[in-house]
């Protein structure tokens, strides 16, 4: 017993004194007279406190709201003169508690008017050499005009007053409009359309060769905007990147178009008999039951017949929409479509549907309606089941756009129709992309005015997914690849942009117009982020269910980030604020590597390290029956020592073992031969777990993933003692490339040395 209790007495001061100097070590680097900066520390400055709308789970209060905008139109589009003009009874529901003096409209219009502010936000230098097609653009012509013309506001006849505030229209109500009220008001307006192939604008036209024009129109209408219990009214000026918050409503649009024109818009169509004809009807009916394939509603040939020989008259097209939070709608006379149904998990079915030029066949007709059915499957898998009717896929070049139910995508063969893999699975992402948004903000309605990231980054993380799943279901598609060639999501791909310029890098929680590279910071980095808490972090069932309840918290709802952040918390019991922190709120990156590897025995024989710990804590070397730790390279014991086991080494640990274990949990023992500290450094802000793969002199390897917790008391380094029968003879940190490293070069242990750009040259030149 007398050899148990010293052996646990100096072994309890071994960890003491270990425990003592880390944290020693870790107090001496805190900044004195500084604010704690541990990682860890939870986010209460950041959020909003909860209250009766948005409570502290991440879910809508008792006391959660939201207004509501009511929408009757006539449109007419007048393909000649490429004008557009409507007019709209919007009727406002006031569910908030509060009393409303005036009402707020967005122009969105407004920010193609030849003196619009937008127009010159950014800087414009000379630029030493240019095109003369470009330069004239620039410089010689008049820019073009095509904001709103708001002919007329009216409440039951009177007029009403308004002003007008760049892309902001405020509507002063002749009395304030009580909570839980109702106001009807009319507007009539016109603006000429732009051609979006030279203005790369979100919508507007483009004219063909043929002189006709493909037409996707949106942003067409003066909208309401948000009210709520964050923001108020909603009324940031749209200057280009920071996209729309807009209410929920419900549509009744009558569109005029000329009469050979197909289109698809927003809503169910209500008079498909007066605007099909007798073979789209029968063609119609039969995609309603083709789960397989796309059935051809309007073929190519009928498309280029209309277009060679066409009549000034009109047809009108009528759509309602319930519970939707926009409208838009394209039409051509030069249109394909096509459609076939998909069945969904409740046993509904939901048409996919692609309209689209004869400029994008062969690969439009091959693939389009094909990944829209896809997207949906995919989507309401990891979200909720897709509640509209459908959802068109619509062919504009140089287009990437989404609104509900409908939305533009680029992608289009040379004029021979070949297409290289870049085309298609460029065309491929961006229809899975802008369907996708239909869940992300068209239902989890998100404010993308002022938090960009939440639709375009949420979105495209679940295009990841949907793109890895219709290589699944497609392996056709993607003959040649092992998997769908994702171009975000990938922790490696948004490397560069990590470890790039910090001077242009802003933080995913910046407003759209603030940021640089708005792709990697909207996108990219929030959809790797994403991957990696569900791949690395949380777990694919945690994270799953979490984003599940996140989902389907908030359709048809207006959710903000601490929604978001609280609800991924609350639904897993995985605390975040340290991810949340370093991901969304900063501008900090991974690095994280091996600093230095020991070896140690294990022997009877007192070292010189091993006196001093124990005289430091009061007890006598002599006295005490200790064990002690030699570390490699200790002449003096090595040679005796190596490759024998720890038992073999300490007559003492091996006298502990026999005294105190039977027979049958000895057989159990580990008996380790080898003790290895490894320390790991961490150069970069951000702290993540840490991923280590460790080779064995067998060639055998073993990972291992130590929680995010290790850096939570030291945000330097971390030390592992790792017991082994087996000599380590490599250490790799994330092997597999899970944490967007930002530098690779310091992941090995024997570090792996780069050839210079000479020995890169010979090798390459040798043979």
């Amino acid at each position: 017993m007398k050899t148990v209790k010293l052996l646990c007495t100096a072994f309890l001061m071994f960890v003491i004194a270990g425990v003592n100097a880390q944290e020693q070590q870790q107090e001496s680097q805190k900044p004195q007279g500084h604010t704690n900066q541990n990682k860890f520390r939870q986010l209460y400055q950041e959020f909003r406190d909860p209250s009766m709308y948005r409570t502290a789970s991440g879910a809508p209060g008792e006391a959660y709201y939201q207004n509501e905008a009511d929408y009757k139109m006539d449109i007419v589009l007048d393909d000649e003169n490429t004008r557009l003009s409507g007019e709209e009874t919007i009727t406002y529901h006031n569910n908030s508690k509060n009393k409303l003096e005036y009402l707020w409209m967005q122009l969105d219009q407004n920010i193609r008017k030849k003196d619009a502010p937008a127009l010159e936000k950014g800087s414009s230098g000379m630029s030493p050499a240019s095109t003369a097609s470009r330069f004239a653009d620039q410089y010689l012509k008049e820019p073009f005009d095509g904001g709103f013309n708001i002919e007329e506001v009216k409440a039951g006849g009177d007029k009403l007053s308004y002003t007008i505030n760049n892309t902001m229209m405020r509507i002063d109500l002749p009395e304030p409009l009580e909570a839980g009220e109702s106001f009807t008001f009319s507007v009539k307006w016109w603006y000429n359309i732009n051609n979006h192939i030279v203005d790369r604008a979100r919508s507007g036209y483009e004219q063909f060769e043929d002189g006709h024009r493909a037409y996707e129109i949106a942003q067409f209408f003066p909208r309401m905007a948000v009210y709520n219990d964050v923001e108020g009214w909603q009324n940031m000026q749209f200057w280009g990147s920071g996209e729309f918050a807009l209410p929920f409503g419900d549509y009744e649009v009558s569109i005029t178009v000329p009469a050979d024109h197909v289109m698809e818009a927003t809503g169910v169509l209500q008079n498909r008999d007066d605007v099909y004809t007798k073979d789209m009807m029968k063609r119609y009916k039969k995609a309603q039951k083709s789960y397989d394939e796309p059935v051809v509603i309007r073929t190519q040939e009928e498309a280029v017949e209309a277009s060679k020989d066409f009549e000034r008259k009109t047809k009108t097209w009528e759509y309602k929409a319930e519970m939707v939070r926009d409208f838009a709608f394209a039409t051509s006379r030069r249109f394909i479509l096509d459609m076939m149904a998909v069945k969904m998990n409740d046993d509904s079915d939901v048409m996919a549907v692609s309209i689209y030029p004869k400029e994008g066949n062969p690969l439009w007709e091959k693939w389009s309606t094909r990944v829209v059915a896809s997207t949906l499957q995919s989507y309401s898998d990891h979200t909720f089941i897709y509640p509209y009717h459908k959802a068109v896929s619509v062919h504009a070049k140089n287009q990437g756009m989404e609104y509900p139910m409908i939305c533009w995508n680029y992608g289009r063969p040379d004029e021979n129709g070949e297409y290289s893999d870049r085309v298609k699975f460029g065309m491929m992402g961006v229809i899975i992309h802008e369907v996708g948004h239909n869940f992300f903000p068209m239902i989890v309605n998100s404010d993308e005015r002022q938090w960009g990231w939440m639709d375009e980054g949420i979105n495209t993380f679940v295009q990841y997914l949907a793109e890895q799943e219709f290589g699944e279901r497609y392996p056709e598609a993607i003959e040649g690849y092992d998997t769908y060639p994702s171009r975000r999501g990938i922790p490696a791909n948004i490397v560069p942009y990590m470890r790039g310029n910090q001077d242009f890098i802003a933080p995913i929680m910046a407003n759209p117009e603030e940021v640089y590279q708005l792709g990697n910071n909207a996108y990219g980095k929030p959809a790797t982020a994403l991957n990696i808490l569900r791949e690395t972090v949380m777990g694919r069932e945690l994270f799953d269910h979490a984003f599940h309840t996140y989902a389907q918290r908030w359709m048809f709802k207006h959710p903000t980030p601490e929604d978001f952040f609280r609800t991924m918390e609350d639904a897993s019991a995985v605390d975040l604020d340290w991810f949340w922190r370093g991901w969304f709120y900063t501008t900090d990156y991974t690095d994280i590597g091996v600093e230095d590897v020991k070896k140690y025995y294990v022997t009877d024989k007192q070292t010189e390290k091993g006196r001093e710990l124990l005289e430091r804590y009061g007890a006598n070397p002599d006295e005490v029956d200790a064990i002690y730790v030699v570390e490699e390279g200790d002449k003096e014991f090595e040679k005796s020592m190596k490759g024998k086991s720890i038992l073999e080494n300490s007559k003492k640990l091996n006298e502990y073992v026999m005294d105190n274990f039977s027979s049958e949990e000895r057989n159990n023992l580990k008996v380790p031969k080898y003790f290895y500290q490894v320390t790991f450094n961490k150069p970069g802000g951000l702290v993540m777990p840490l991923i280590v793969e460790f080779t064995y002199d067998d060639g055998s390897t073993e990972m291992k993933k130590y929680p995010v917790q290790v850096w939570m008391k030291n945000d330097n380094t971390v030390t592992k003692t790792i017991a082994s029968n087996k000599e380590i003879t490599k250490v790799v940190v994330d092997p597999d490339l899970e944490t967007a490293d930002v530098d690779l070069s310091n992941n090995s242990w024997p570090k792996e040395e780069t050839p210079n750009e000479f020995e890169q040259f010979k090798n390459n030149t040798d043979g």
